[in-house]
């Protein structure tokens, strides 16, 4: 049986030369994300990757107090379904690799960037969107997509992200959508160890409101 207490936290940022303008709120709001994280009971692990053209994994596997302050430095255009498939496929390999009593109950993949897709070679949106939803479906993988200067839940379901967990966000309010979305996260983790622990199906995550996706509109 999967660990009921135990979280992994795959996030994937964008650090594309255009995220220049937003690096401090960015950094900000990580900050603030992870230290939501670390107020919400249970144990949570952490994997950050960046892309660009290029796809970097910082760290893996970090708990949350040894997280460190984020470092961003923007460059390069936006290959996005290219690191999309290497996290997730790795992702899936790592865990699938571990012993059952070892696995995280929760796994969650957060993706923000503020720009659309134009660098991938290796991957296309249809294939993204099977492999978003096989784990979505079969393992219970919450995915979340956070995107700035275009349709965010246009985006994210063509990604195979649920509309619900798909918002947009403008460019001066990063902090806040980082914000917003860390509170949404803890409770799925909360929601999801109680349903673990009962036997219930793995509930998804919060959806946003109209009222919050008003807030973070430009």
């Amino acid at each position: 049986m999967t660990r009921a207490d135990l979280t992994h936290l795959y996030f994937l940022l964008d650090r594309s030369g255009s995220m220049q303008s937003i690096k401090t709120d960015t950094e900000g709001g990580f900050a603030a994300f992870i230290d939501e994280q670390r107020k919400t009971p249970g144990e949570c692990r952490v994997t950050l990757a960046q892309f660009d053209n290029e796809y970097d994994v910082v760290y893996s596997d970090k708990v949350l107090a040894d997280v460190p302050p984020l470092d961003l430095q923007p460059r390069g255009s936006t290959a996005l379904l290219d690191a999309m498939g290497r996290l997730v496929t790795s992702a899936g390999a790592e865990l699938a690799a571990l012993p059952e009593d070892e696995r995280p109950a929760t796994v969650i993949v957060a993706v923000m960037t503020d720009g659309y897709e134009n660098a991938s070679h290796e991957w296309t949106h249809p294939a993204i969107k099977a492999l978003v939803e096989q784990q979505t479906n079969d393992y219970s993988w919450q995915f979340l997509y956070m995107g700035a200067d275009q349709d965010a839940i246009e985006v994210g379901v063509s990604l195979g992200v649920s509309a619900a967990a798909s918002v947009t966000y403008g460019r001066g309010k990063t902090r806040e959508a980082m914000a917003m979305s860390a509170g949404k996260v803890g409770k799925l983790r909360k929601d999801r160890m109680a349903a673990h622990l009962a036997g219930a199906p793995a509930p998804a995550m919060e959806a946003y409101t109209a009222e919050e996706r008003a807030t973070l509109a430009d």
